[in-house]
């Protein structure tokens, strides 16, 4: 399976390389004896020292079983005899004497055949392969090498958050749910019409309008693959990272049955190119390219929605915004006094507050404001509650919050009018 060793006195033995189960598991009788004897000698090894729990623990009839049945071992110690390499090209393919140019990093190249397990519609060029160690032929076809960083960006558990939970977005709403949710449980009906559904979508408007809020509704809806990038994790330091990433994620997002890929702050990334003459945004601009090639390309995208959001829809490159790559642009604007009103409740659900507390007054004293605020305002609200040490939040409590929340952020505010976005 691999080299394993015993340590005594603070010194590694002689590794040792185990060929199959059996040796294994007599080295386990073996150490299994010798951890008996010392400990009755009271030598007093410890399970730092060794790495294993107490022989007392130990069943290793019960685990050879398990082996027998499920033959993990077995898989390892193949895996373990692989050489990982890369098929670089097919020499005379779809015939019976096709041959393969495998390329092992840190030796050299070779021109292989097929293993007796292994079909020839398995191995495609550009794959990485398992290589025999001995005979160099190809073992196996390995799934493609995923940076580690463009994994965690998948989304593992689903959102808490519905479309009940969006406040004053009923119409940005529906858009989002008829470009993204309705291909994804419903294709048949885009089959029957004879077109293809739109493939992404531009979420625009000032900070705090609920963009990131409706892409996490949408999240919690479907049962598709999520995954979320920052704009600004794509801006690396050394030359063709951002692109390598890009080509990486699209990648993974392929091998999903459904995914849906949100872009959070794309114009970190998105922006309109220009030569300053320095070449500093030169990198920017190869990743924005290398997401323009991956929306629309020659290779077939897949069932993969593309959700992207900004609150500089302005400074975006054109060639991103065309039809094909992004179809809907569904605009955020600041909610009127209807929408700051159910905003309100939203956010006082949960919260222990007084019945007779007027939420459509407290709406009419936050002109221009955003969701954002409105919470701001409504946790505010509860701090006041909490300092007058009381279980219930007064309406008094709201209108002190308003005044602190709203009021001083018009003051701190260096433009002259409230919320003035691009």
């Amino acid at each position: 399976m691999a080299t394993l060793g015993s340590r005594y006195d603070g010194k590694w033995e002689v590794l040792m390389r185990f060929d199959g189960e059996e040796d294994l598991l007599d080295w386990l009788l073996w150490m299994e004896n010798a951890l008996t004897r010392d400990t009755a000698l009271g030598h007093g090894i410890k399970e730092s020292d060794t790495g294993l729990a107490a022989p007392s623990q130990w069943d290793l009839v019960s685990d050879k079983q398990m082996m027998q049945e499920e033959q993990p071992l077995q898989i390892l110690i193949e895996l373990f005899l692989f050489k990982v390499a890369r098929c670089t090209k097919i020499i005379s393919p779809n015939t019976e004497d096709a041959k393969y140019v495998i390329n092992v990093k840190q030796i050299a190249k070779f021109v292989v055949g097929l293993g007796d397990r292994v079909s020839p519609t398995d191995i495609e060029e550009g794959m990485r392969v398992g290589v025999d160690r001995n005979k160099y032929q190809i073992q196996i076809p390995l799934p493609p090498k995923i940076d580690p960083s463009v994994t965690m960006m998948t989304v593992e558990e689903k959102p808490d958050v519905t479309y009940n939970d969006v406040g004053g977005c009923k119409e940005q709403i529906d858009k989002m749910r008829e470009v993204v949710e309705l291909p994804m449980l419903h294709p048949e009906k885009f089959v029957k019409l004879g077109i293809d559904p739109p493939k992404g979508v531009l979420c625009y408007g000032p900070p705090g309008t609920g963009k990131t809020l409706l892409a996490r509704a949408v999240a919690n809806r479907t049962d598709a693959c999520f995954i979320r990038v920052i704009g600004s994790e794509l801006v690396q330091k050394y030359v063709g990272e951002g692109a390598r990433m890009v080509r990486e994620l699209f990648q993974m997002a392929r091998s999903k049955k459904a995914c849906i890929v949100f872009f959070d702050e794309v114009d970190a990334i998105g922006g309109a190119r220009f030569d300053d003459g320095v070449g500093g945004d030169n990198e920017v601009q190869r990743t924005m390219l290398e997401i323009v090639n991956q929306l629309d390309g020659f290779d077939a995208r897949g069932n993969i929605k593309v959700l992207m959001a900004t609150n500089r829809p302005d400074t975006l490159d054109p060639a991103l915004l065309r039809p094909g790559r992004l179809d809907r642009k569904v605009e955020f604007g600041l909610p009127d006094l209807e929408s700051r009103t159910q905003i309100f409740k939203i956010h006082t659900r949960t919260m222990n507050c007084e019945r007779d507390v007027r939420f459509e007054l407290l709406a009419r004293l936050c002109p221009n404001s955003t969701g954002a605020d409105i919470r701001s305002v409504c946790t505010e609200a509860g701090m006041f509650a909490i300092r007058a040490r009381r279980k219930t939040v007064t309406e008094k409590d709201f209108l002190d919050a308003v005044n602190k929340v709203i009021k001083g952020y018009q003051k701190f505010s260096a433009t002259p009018k409230y919320m003035v976005y691009n």
